[in-house]
């Protein structure tokens, strides 16, 4: 089911602090109470081990198997609102505004439109990146963008953003919290987590999932969070 631009469902009240996962590559599953948001699921066409559940919302940055499985995420009773491309959206006072941009994940000829997605879930400002392939953002794309309390980025190369580059991509953008993504992806580059957390002067375990409400966000400056898949 495809969303319409700035469709407004039933209220949600939100008590619950968001739950965030990672199913592997960049699909990701954020919840809080019952309302489920689906990130770049792998389709079941995919190389990819996938995962299924029930999600409210589904973005998916690329036409590609790797990240366009909305089939995936359509499971008990739940039949996904499915963002695909650029626009403004409003889906359960979750806003969502899709920016273009370029891929070349996977090293397809030509590349591929990548979008990338900004939107605000439980008060909490959202930046997933998707298969971005450069860490030049138009000035026009940053102020779009605003302030961003957790940024998902590809850090794994393969057409998309290097390690070196993701760093230097984050520190520009500024967020509270960054989690890198697609380093564990085939194609990826070799150790490519252990050089971004160089970068980063961090040493991170990666922890199953992350819950965390907006005010555990406050003081933090560039802080970075592993996930660990979930498959």
């Amino acid at each position: 089911m495809n969303a319409k631009k700035l469709q407004i469902l039933p209220r949600i009240c939100y008590t619950d602090a968001m739950i965030i996962t990672s199913q592997g590559n960049q699909f990701l599953k954020l919840q809080v109470g019952d309302l489920v948001v689906a990130v770049n699921p792998i389709s079941k066409d995919s190389t990819l081990k996938t995962s299924r559940f029930g999600a409210d919302i589904c973005l998916v940055s690329i036409n590609h198997p790797d990240f366009n499985g909305t089939e995936q995420v359509a499971l008990g009773g739940k039949q996904p609102l499915v963002i695909h491309g650029p626009g403004e959206y409003e889906i359960r006072e979750v806003f969502i505004r899709g920016l273009p941009s370029h891929s070349s994940y996977a090293q397809t000829k030509g590349g591929l439109m990548n979008t990338i997605y900004r939107f605000i879930f439980d008060g909490i400002n959202i930046c997933v990146l998707g298969a971005l392939d450069t860490a030049s953002l138009p000035a026009e794309t940053k102020e779009d963008l605003g302030e961003i309390d957790i940024l998902f980025l590809p850090i794994g190369g393969d057409g998309t953003l290097s390690p070196a580059e993701a760093y230097k991509l984050a520190v520009s953008l500024e967020p509270k919290l960054i989690i890198p993504l697609g380093y564990d992806a085939p194609g990826a580059v070799k150790d490519a987590l252990k050089i971004f957390l160089k970068e980063a002067g961090e040493s991170v375990t990666a922890v199953d999932k992350l819950t965390l409400k907006r005010k555990d966000l406050d003081g933090k400056e560039g802080d970075v969070a592993v996930l660990a898949c979930q498959q």
